[in-house]
């Protein structure tokens, strides 16, 4: 009851925020007479005496009021468009670590230039992360003759780059890109041998378009950078005899209770775990098959991949479905894609999981790849010191 009195009498948080942002985009109206009297040169200027106030110890947001006027007066004579008040307080939003949700025709790609522009000041970089190459290069060639007017220079970073380019790319002020292309670098400067190879600068401030598809939606998926494994087709084919045997348990074990079960599943994580009961079943039947020595145990380290293969094979087995998380189409195993139901042709499971899919089948199992590099969006964009996002409204 008093948190809604509070509410009724102060407003919601956004209705704060937003109130605070309105009168900012007041005194950036009351700016524009004063910018539009400069000169171009005058106007170039301001970049210059920013980046001094800043040296000098200035907070960037003490900026936002000139810097926002700037670039809208800017916009104005490079591109004959001026900013709304709309899309001043979309600015604002998305240089506060926040998400602005932005209507067909209100301007997302001129309302990201503010924010870009006022971190782009810092000398630190500022990614503007797209979906797609296509945006990646319209964007930033849309926007060149913006930022170059006022003395900021514009990258684009594409996949099958040279090092040398894309290092380029990266220590423009604005960097253009995808946020897979932007991931996979990361990966790759981390396996450089010596920090001459690596082509990203650290990480400052990411400006990420559809922020819901790609650090929601798309979250936890991961970054791999993978590279080929020693030939192991006959061991996924020998354990895969055994796992037939092997009996799911309904229910975890527990003091009151004690399952008949070889293996329990857990769906929400999709892996499997042995029980006690599994581990002497496997055991012996791995000896039998001569896999593994009398006396030896699973989970000795002598065994690490052999305990890889066992697992690989129970999850492929008990956890997924054929026609469901998978097809066999010409002796090929194909993933199908759980939110769309599409097919995935040239994708593959890590970790050892396909090959166990394809032993399953009967069909012929392809080279293992082992990961060397991997991280999700999720994660990489926390790297960041500061990620706004804007979202697609339809």
């Amino acid at each position: 009851m008093l948190i809604k009195l509070l509410t009724k009498v102060f407003g919601s948080r956004n209705d704060r925020t937003l109130r605070r942002m309105r009168k900012v985009v007041n005194i950036i109206n009351a700016m524009e007479p004063e910018m539009e009297k400069l000169s171009d040169e005058e106007l170039k200027g301001k970049t210059a005496e920013f980046c001094a106030r800043l040296e000098k110890g200035e907070v960037l947001e003490n900026l936002i009021p000139e810097a926002f006027a700037v670039v809208r007066e800017a916009s104005k004579r490079v591109f004959g468009m001026r900013h709304f008040d709309v899309q001043l307080l979309g600015g604002m939003v998305l240089n506060e670590r926040c998400i602005a949700e932005m209507r067909t025709g209100e301007g997302k790609t001129l309302t990201a230039t503010l924010p870009a522009y006022l971190n782009a000041l810092t000398g630190k970089g500022v990614h503007v992360v797209t979906v797609n190459d296509y945006l990646a290069q319209r964007d930033a060639e849309n926007n060149r003759p913006l930022f170059e007017f006022l003395g900021l220079t514009v990258g684009i970073n594409l996949p099958g780059m040279p090092a040398p380019a894309k290092r380029e790319a990266y220590a423009a002020d604005i960097t253009y890109g995808t946020n897979n292309e932007y991931g996979f670098d990361y990966l790759r400067d981390n396996m450089a041998f010596s920090p001459e190879e690596r082509v990203q600068r650290k990480l400052h401030y990411a400006l990420v378009d559809e922020v819901d598809s790609i650090l929601i939606d798309e979250a936890r998926t991961p970054l791999i950078i993978s590279g080929p494994a020693e030939d192991s087709s006959e061991m996924y084919k020998r354990v895969n005899k055994i796992i037939p045997h092997l009996i799911r348990q309904e229910k975890e074990d527990s003091e009151t209770f004690q399952g008949e079960g070889h293996f329990s599943v857990d769906e929400k994580s999709r892996q499997v775990n042995l029980t006690e009961r599994g581990l002497v079943l496997i055991e012996e039947l791995l000896v039998k098959e001569g896999i593994m020595d009398e006396g030896e145990s699973l989970y000795s380290p002598a065994n690490i991949m052999l305990m890889h293969h066992v697992t690989a094979a129970l999850r492929a087995h008990a956890l997924f479905t054929r026609d469901v998380d998978y097809i066999v189409k010409d002796g090929e195993v194909i993933i199908v894609d759980e939110h769309t139901g599409r097919t995935m042709q040239g994708r593959r499971w890590s970790d050892g999981l396909h090959q166990a899919v394809e032993a399953k089948e009967g069909v012929q199992i392809q080279n293992e790849n082992q990961t060397l590099a991997s991280i999700t969006f999720q994660n990489y964009f926390r790297l960041y010191e500061k990620t706004g996002g804007d979202d697609r409204y339809c």
